[in-house]
């Protein structure tokens, strides 16, 4: 299989890259493909005729989008477009990953792929919009919803505790949103998995369980043998920017359907700790 990945150089990207050692992969970081650049995208799928074009480059800068409305949507949205014409030009397959962001949290159960999309911040709605212009540009595209990022070679949660344990006796952290931690190998591994298995339509991947930000922080904190205090703290607490949804919990409804289990959160946390140390 030829496989083309655009975000190279993020989080996922990094994750993909490594994990993907049985097909023919190529990936760019922006800095050699600006999904923006029409002509470059365009360039770059007519160069490699990729069967599989996977996604994952965008502006996840959160409170970042919300202040710069323009790039977001430049990004996220107009980028992922001129990655899907270029795909559907090319007669190769798409998958874009999108994010727990285009609901509103108002539910207290988890969210399904057939919800209605509701999102509340900058950045949701430049996904949520992303994601209906891909239906309809490219049909059979794959939209892979995931949660709460975390792993190895860049910002992320746990390296924030991680880093603020070592230097304090007490951290605040926030309990009363709730979500799927996700584990940037897990989430590759089934990337993988979905593609050979030419996965099209919405899927919910995201690491096994649920929980808050405190209770995610308290589980890093004890697992990394730390002694630093968590202390939960509410979101009015800790205003930020963009709101955030205070449930986003995705069910894996979808992914069990395709056969495909991932791992507990709890499970991914102590395998991110062991990555992070070598």
């Amino acid at each position: 299989m030829n496989v083309l990945i655009f975000g190279a150089s993020g989080l996922l990207g990094k994750a993909l890259t490594r994990e993907w050692t049985d097909d023919k992969v190529v990936g760019l970081a922006s800095g050699n493909a600006d999904i923006r650049d029409v002509q470059r995208v365009k360039q770059v799928v007519e160069k490699l005729k990729p069967e599989w074009i996977v996604l994952t480059a965008a502006y996840t800068d959160v409170d970042g989008c919300e202040q710069n409305q323009e790039l977001a949507f430049s990004v996220n949205r107009d980028g992922a477009v001129n990655v899907a014409e270029a795909a559907r030009n090319g007669g190769a397959r798409l998958l874009f990953l999108s994010s727990d962001y285009v609901f509103d949290g108002e539910k207290t159960t988890p969210y399904e792929i057939g919800d209605a999309r509701n999102p509340q911040s900058v950045y949701g709605r430049s996904k949520a919009e992303a994601e209906l212009r891909l239906a309809e540009l490219v049909p059979e595209c794959c939209v892979v919803r995931t949660s709460w990022l975390f792993g190895v070679g860049g910002k992320c949660f746990p390296d924030a505790i991680i880093k603020l344990a070592a230097t304090r006796p007490a951290i605040d952290v926030v309990h009363d949103q709730r979500g799927c931690p996700t584990y940037t190998v897990d989430l590759a591994r089934t990337i993988i998995q979905l593609c050979r298995k030419k996965a099209h339509g919405i899927v919910h991947v995201t690491n096994r369980g649920d929980c808050s930000w405190f209770e995610f922080a308290e589980q890093i904190v004890k697992a990394a043998n730390l002694e630093t205090q968590v202390l939960p703290i509410s979101s009015l607490q800790m205003a930020r920017p963009a709101p955030r949804p205070p449930y986003s919990v995705l069910s894996p409804s979808s992914l069990q359907r395709l056969a495909i289990q991932m791992p507990s959160w709890q499970d991914a946390c102590q395998r991110y700790l062991r990555e992070r140390s070598n």
